[in-house]
């Protein structure tokens, strides 16, 4: 394997990636989870009620360098370069040519949900780059007796544990793998042990927090089955063909297959078995199609190996670069519903007349026009503007004495960033994080006299206000149709302590 400093398709590759992200990280707007993000990270805890620390502490940085999109997005593009450049460096450990390790790193760069991924800054953000990494390190380790590469395995797997709680999925899938096959003779190092401690030091701040909490995350883990949309099998296995470009499905299909029919590839068989094993677990727990993403990576770098092992002759390279210049064309063609490639009166024409559109995987999808990753990032701005003007509309004396409640975190985060112009006080809502945020307000501050709310049902304050005045409806064309024809009220005169009446408002999901 060349050594890093020379590796210039890694290089090359991995800068290519970087610019493609990049020239496009800025279109749109901040995402709902984005939003969230930043509020959670300008309030700095160990853990919050649906994530670890890193990426709203992360968020929250980078996005107050300037308040600038692109700025925000930059960790998720960095980390869609660093595992281009990884794949490329992966099949090349794996005994992979020039041709291998260029097809190990086109595939990661356009399979179209990786693109996604990358496109905005999430807790999944770095899952792929994190994920492919420890094969590698695992590689590393069980074939070449390299011990300290297991130590690497636990920092990074400890890092990431830290970004986002999904990463047993992905070791428990290894852990299946190497029982089943030679390479389980790791688990008598020491060295494996030692990084498993590691990952659990780095990890543990999160844990204890979860714990001191009552455990939300398990709480909001069970309430998402019944938010998320239940995908038959058969339809979810569909799907994944066209997330991550079905032309590209020979490669990551051949990165299973390979292990048990060329006999070079044989001490990585664990690792196929582990991504089939992902699946299984994927689909037993009615996960999201995003869920089993990361794992790609590692299966495109080994059936990339095995059609550069499989692939001898000019010839046949040739005719598969023409197959690899279509399936690139292809993600081209999905590309608007995973980047923010188009303007949005192109997206919506193009959303009209795109024959396939993205598996629904939430039930408050439903009736919106722009994919959900697109759609939720629009409409905040009008949605404060339109709470604001419903502020203005309250009498200054009474303004003092009222808050803001909200349904969820998108709407409370998009008001607490944006609201400022307006002197929005500090959004409420029971959603998740904002829960806690809500109850310790009300423990320690002046009780609200008023609410303002923004709800489906006004009629539901009756019982709770002694006037409810209705001023206007929440509308945003772009948005997700579910934060349309909202009511904004003001609830004047609570009949009723918000203290008590909070674990009622809250809700995990």
């Amino acid at each position: 394997m060349k050594p890093l400093t020379r590796d210039y398709t890694a290089a090359g590759l991995a800068l290519l990636a970087f610019c493609l992200h990049a020239l496009f990280a800025g279109r749109y707007d901040v995402f709902r989870d984005e939003l969230y993000f930043i509020v959670c990270g300008r309030h700095p805890a160990f853990g919050y009620a649906d994530q670890p620390p890193l990426i709203p502490l992360l968020s929250a940085l980078f996005y107050g360098m300037g308040h600038s999109v692109w700025l925000l997005r930059l960790p998720a593009t960095l980390a869609a370069a660093a595992l281009v450049g990884l794949s490329v460096r992966f099949a090349r450990l794996l005994g992979g040519g020039g041709f291998a390790a260029v097809l190990a790193g086109l595939t990661t760069m356009i399979a179209p949900m990786l693109m996604g991924m990358a496109s905005v800054f999430s807790t999944t953000s770095f899952d792929p780059l994190a994920w492919t990494l420890i094969a590698c390190l695992l590689v590393k380790a069980v074939r070449d007796g390299d011990r300290m590469a297991l130590i690497g395995c636990g920092v990074v797997a400890g890092l990431d544990l830290e970004a986002k709680y999904a990463l047993p999925f992905w070791a428990v899938s290894l852990i299946i793998g190497l029982v089943l096959t030679p390479q389980r003779r790791v688990f008598a190092l020491k060295s494996l042990w030692l990084g498993a401690g590691l990952a659990a030091l780095i990890g543990l701040p999160s844990i204890i927090w979860q714990a001191a909490h009552g455990w939300p995350f398990l709480e909001l883990a069970a309430a998402a089955r019944g938010k998320n949309v239940a995908t038959p099998p058969l339809s979810f296995l569909i799907n994944q063909l066209f997330v991550m470009n079905p032309l590209l499905a020979p490669v990551w299909i051949a990165g299973i297959v390979a292990p048990f029919v060329i006999a070079a590839l044989k001490p990585v068989r664990f690792l196929a078995i582990a991504f089939v094993a992902c699946l299984l677990l994927t689909l037993l727990t009615h996960g999201k199609d995003y869920y089993i993403a990361a794992t790609y990576p590692t299966v495109f770098v080994i059936g990339a190996v095995a059609w550069g092992h499989w692939l001898k002759t000019p010839s046949l390279r040739a005719a598969f670069a023409v197959w690899l210049t279509l399936a690139a064309g292809l993600s081209a063609a999905i590309a608007p519903m995973a980047m923010p490639v188009l303007p949005i009166p192109a997206l919506r024409a193009y959303m009209q007349h795109v024959p396939l559109k993205p598996q629904k995987q939430e039930k408050s999808f439903a009736g919106t026009l722009l994919p959900q990753l697109f759609a939720d990032q629009l409409g905040w701005r009008d949605f404060t503007v339109q709470v604001g003007a419903a502020w203005r509309q309250i009498p200054a004396a009474e303004r003092a004495h009222t808050a803001i409640k909200v349904d969820n975190y998108g709407e409370a985060a998009a008001l607490d960033i944006y609201g400022g112009a307006d002197g929005l006080p500090p959004a409420l809502s029971g959603h998740n994080q904002y829960y806690f945020w809500g109850k310790t307000y009300l423990e320690h501050a002046r009780p609200p006299v008023n609410l303002l709310v923004v709800q489906r049902h006004p009629e539901r304050l009756r019982p709770y206000c002694q006037q409810t005045i209705i001023y206007r409806t929440t509308l945003s064309p772009d948005a997700m149709a579910s934060e349309n024809g909202k009511i904004i009220a003001f609830c004047q005169g609570l009949k009723v302590k918000l203290a008590d009446e909070w674990p009622n408002i809250k809700h995990f999901d």
